[in-house]
């Protein structure tokens, strides 16, 4: 018999989460996977050590078979054949509402980057998500405003993204150790919602993230296979849709896929984990890895249009759907101007992305699914994605996809403070227990704070000179710091701003990089 604990606090109808019979489901999951899982994350640190030492990543001679086979991924279902557009957030109850009645066609239900793991919120957007799934789910106010399903409007699909591997959930215990967080979200979400889903439709669908390898894949499709016999469904009911966020991952599209092929919906392409990804794999590497200012690094980047065109032909050779990055900007109602230079990037931003060949793209803001929806449907008409279009023109290289140097920009001043800035303004929102947070008219999540303080980590070590001549180091970023805190003093409580200043000292220039900021972050909530 497995003994599994609740160590967190009692969370408005939690009992109808925390059952008997679903805490032995997830208790089962984690006894049966939890090992692997920290065999993984121990190889993780192994290759990543490597490919340092070396500076070069590439294609695994191993498993040249399945790159060059023939073989396909599943079937989609009728629910996610045309994606569109998709909006992404929190499963927090008012935003999840609007979501789903902002006519994208899939809604991403984040309990990963865009959500803070207070074991309210992780108990709560269980709720949210059981509501959400029958169509019961409303909300209303502190000022008396009714949120609820919209009775003219299509609910977007739900895709439900549960935490990464390497993350684990202290306020649940199996056997006296902490459950693994990727195994909770996964797990109360399948044992509650996928007979539901199945009986209005739809099925059990997941954005998988911060994967690193095939093996990694493999586990996942071992969860499922387990949960589906476990619990009755049909095998293949499960569909996941795998970021493509880390830069080992991006040698092994084809493998993570062929993993995965019998539950596998797509990849998608991400920016901000995935320039992360690329400085913690090569912070030891030298100077051909350092990067400009982060808001130089575009999407045409040579380096990032080699992974996302190498992944639109990776997708369809194999039959899934190739998904686009994120348009995080909020609409600001009092500066139309500022707007609309915003909403003319989105605008190219998923033009390019369609005319490349994605078959949908996501958003942050229900104001801009129309854009999507006009730049995909433009190019996609009456069909419902670009699974057709092979781009069999497409060859890339390792080269190409570690061809860091190639980026234009440069490392400012101005681009030091905006790093400093937004890491120490989300992480105290993180900190609050919002992990969605609005800055300066973007929504960001955890990966922003990592980019920022991964960046400035690199930059003192590289010794990189900005604009002004100044070198970075320790007692500049220090300084800035300082500078930023006082700025911030009257805009945030002390009771965040404090410990997100303390926290962010120490996740970008603690003399060993930590893998994930969110790991320290954890325990100070």
């Amino acid at each position: 018999m497995v003994d599994t604990q609740v160590l967190g606090e009692s969370v408005e109808r939690s009992e109808e989460i925390l059952t008997p019979a679903a805490l032995e489901f997830v208790g089962e999951l984690h006894t049966r996977f939890a090992a692997r899982r920290d065999e993984l994350l121990a190889a993780r640190a192994e290759r990543r050590a490597e490919a340092s030492r070396t500076g070069r990543l590439d294609f695994l001679p191993e498993t040249a078979e399945v790159r060059e086979s023939e073989w396909r991924v599943a079937q989609a279902p009728p629910d996610l054949t045309d994606r569109r557009v998709e909006i992404t957030g929190p499963t927090e109850r008012k935003m999840a509402i609007n979501a789903l009645n902002s006519g994208a066609r899939v809604w991403l239900a984040d309990l990963e980057d865009a959500n803070t793991p207070h074991w309210h919120n992780v108990v709560s957007g269980q709720v949210n998500l059981f509501d959400a799934v029958r169509g019961t789910i409303s909300f209303t106010s502190p000022e008396g405003k009714e949120y609820a399903l919209k009775e003219d409007v299509r609910p977007a699909v739900i895709v439900m993204r549960p935490r990464g591997w390497h993350l684990d959930e202290r306020h649940l215990t199996v056997d006296g150790r902490r459950a693994v967080g990727a195994l909770v979200d996964f797990g109360f979400y399948f044992f509650h919602n996928a007979k539901a889903l199945l009986e209005r439709g739809s099925g059990p669908y997941f954005y998988l993230p911060k994967m690193e390898s095939h093996l990694e894949a493999r586990l996942w499709n071992d969860v499922f296979t387990f949960a589906e016999e476990r619990l009755g469904i049909p095998h293949g009911t499960v569909r996941a849709t795998v970021l493509i966020e880390t830069i080992p991952a991006a040698f092994e599209m084809e493998e993570i896929l062929y993993e995965l092929r019998e539950h596998a919906s797509g990849l998608n392409a991400g920016r901000w984990d995935y320039l992360f990804s690329l400085i913690k794999y090569f912070r030891d590497a030298g100077s051909d890895f350092v990067l400009p200012d982060r808001n130089d690094v575009t999407m045409t980047a040579p380096f990032m249009r080699a992974y996302t065109e190498l992944l639109v032909r990776t997708c369809h050779k194999r039959g899934a759907f190739a998904m686009g990055g994120m348009a995080a900007f909020i609409p600001n109602r009092r500066d139309p101007e500022v707007t609309e230079k915003a909403l003319a990037k989105v605008h190219d931003d998923k033009r390019r992305e369609a005319g490349d060949g994605f078959d949908g793209s996501w958003v942050a803001h229900p104001d801009l699914v129309d854009i999507c929806a006009e730049e995909f449907g433009a190019v996609l008409g009456e069909r419902p994605n670009q699974l057709d279009r092979l781009r069999e023109d497409v060859s890339v290289t390792a080269e190409q996809l570690l061809d860091v140097k190639s980026t234009p920009g440069a490392a400012t001043e101005a681009g030091l403070r905006a790093a400093v800035d937004v890491g120490v303004r989300y992480l105290a929102s993180w900190l609050s227990g919002n992990g969605a947070a609005a800055i300066h008219n973007l929504m960001e999540d955890a990966a922003t704070a990592e980019i920022s303080r991964s960046q400035v980590w690199q930059w003192v070590r590289n010794g990189v000179v900005l604009d002004t001549g100044a070198q970075v180091s320790t007692d500049l970023v220090r300084s800035v710091l300082g500078s930023v805190r006082d700025e911030l003093t009257e805009a945030l409580p002390a009771e965040f701003l404090e410990p997100a200043v303390e926290l962010f000292e120490q996740v970008a220039l603690a003399e060993e990089f930590p893998d994930f900021l969110t790991l320290p972050a954890y325990e100070r909530i």
